[in-house]
């Protein structure tokens, strides 16, 4: 009997179906920040890709994001031509990506959401980002994440 959790389980196809390489993690604890996640697999905070979900005049925008840093939420509105960008509320991030806040992953959504992807996270050699649920992360690379994204580069900071 497979005890998974059914939202990293559509991650893992999602992930299978986009060529991911990488290792999914399930760890003990959940690891809905930077922070503790850096701190549970041992890596800097700034190679943690954060999905943060904005609400766009009413659309979904993905920001992926490193954990470095805060998103300069004016400066990317009006770098992407947008009105304003307001932290989406559980439901609205729910609604979207069919995950819960903390465990939003980069893929995996039942319809595609409109992602843009932070250049600080060049840096790393390898980056980790949710995959789908608070305690799983997956490892991927910068390219990797920008391919099975699709997600043009930005500057969120």
């Amino acid at each position: 009997m497979n005890s998974e959790h059914p939202a990293i389980t559509r991650f893992r196809d999602d992930h299978a179906l986009r060529g991911g390489t990488g290792e999914i993690v399930i760890l003990p604890d959940s690891v809905h920040t930077a922070a503790l996640a850096a701190e549970a697999l041992g890596c800097e905070v700034g190679a943690i890709a954060n999905s943060l979900l904005f609400d766009a005049d009413g659309a979904p925008l993905l920001i992926l994001t490193s954990g470095a840093h805060r998103v300069d939420t004016a400066r990317v509105a009006a770098d992407l031509g947008l009105g304003e960008l307001r932290r989406a509320t559980p439901e609205f991030v729910r609604e979207h990506t069919g995950q819960v806040i903390g465990g939003v992953s980069p893929i995996g959504h039942p319809r595609p959401v409109t992602t843009y992807l932070d250049s600080w996270l060049r840096r790393y050699d390898v980056v980790w980002a949710a995959a789908g649920h608070p305690a799983a992360v997956f490892s991927t690379t910068y390219d990797e994440l920008a391919a099975m994204t699709g997600a043009p580069e930005i500057e969120v900071a």
